[in-house]
């Protein structure tokens, strides 16, 4: 699937000519206005790169990096910070609250492809590895694989990136709607039931032997999580 970016930027025109040229470029995109709105994006499907405008209603470019950076889940995210500043100081300013780049108005929008491109390519080589393992349960991402005690478990693509998601933190408890950006996309209408079906799905697929243990644990209320102290 295609890299999602998120474009926080409250200038329209601006955002229409970013969000243009990155999916001309082959990404995936979503826009927020503000650093409120941008915030309330990243937890329902957390994108793989950010490009945060300095100056937001709400909340500034710098508070979205800091609240970022502090959150456990958003704190590798890969951010560029864009602004018409551009003295020393406020670059400073930008790259020691958590920005990763920093490109100052008015810029090329090839220039901003180069530079997004670079910063993901810097990420996926510090980035995560391509095998995760919990629990006797192995997923080979490259291969599209997965085992649990050395056989085979078959999965759905929508099923693979449910366990993708659920394996990256074990015992985190994950909500519907958070499933459902992370797996179906934020911008794609979907019955919150449709996950619960999915992680029916999935834990018949891990069973590999009858009387496997269950490794999915439901909290009621609130979601569910990969958990072998279930």
């Amino acid at each position: 699937m295609a890299s999602l970016i998120l474009i926080v930027e409250d200038e329209a025109p601006l955002a229409e000519m970013l969000r243009y040229n990155l999916e001309k470029s082959g990404y995936r995109t979503q826009v927020a206005h503000s650093g409120e709105e941008a915030l309330q994006r990243i937890a329902i499907e957390p994108p793989d790169l950010a490009v945060v405008d300095w100056m937001l209603p709400e909340r500034s470019g710098i508070e979205v990096c800091r609240s970022l950076r502090a959150g456990e889940d958003t704190k590798r995210l890969p951010i560029i910070m864009l602004t018409a500043r551009g003295e020393e100081s406020d670059r400073v300013l930008g790259l020691e609250a958590g920005a990763d780049d920093y490109v100052v108005k008015p810029y090329s929008p090839r220039e901003m492809v180069a530079r997004v491109n670079a910063l993901l390519r810097r990420s996926d080589i510090r980035g995560s590895a391509t095998v995760k393992e919990y629990a006797g349960i192995v997923m080979d991402l490259e291969a599209h694989r997965v085992t649990r005690d050395g056989k085979n478990v078959h999965l759905s693509p929508k099923c693979f990136r449910l366990l993708e998601t659920l394996i990256d933190r074990p015992g985190i408890v994950f909500s519907r709607d958070k499933l459902l950006g992370r797996v179906w996309g934020g911008d794609v209408f979907v019955e919150p039931r449709t996950v619960d079906v999915h992680i029916r799905r999935l834990r018949e697929a891990l069973e590999v032997e009858k009387g496997a243990k269950n490794l999915i644990r439901t909290v009621r209320g609130a979601g569910y999580a990969l958990d072998q102290q279930r």
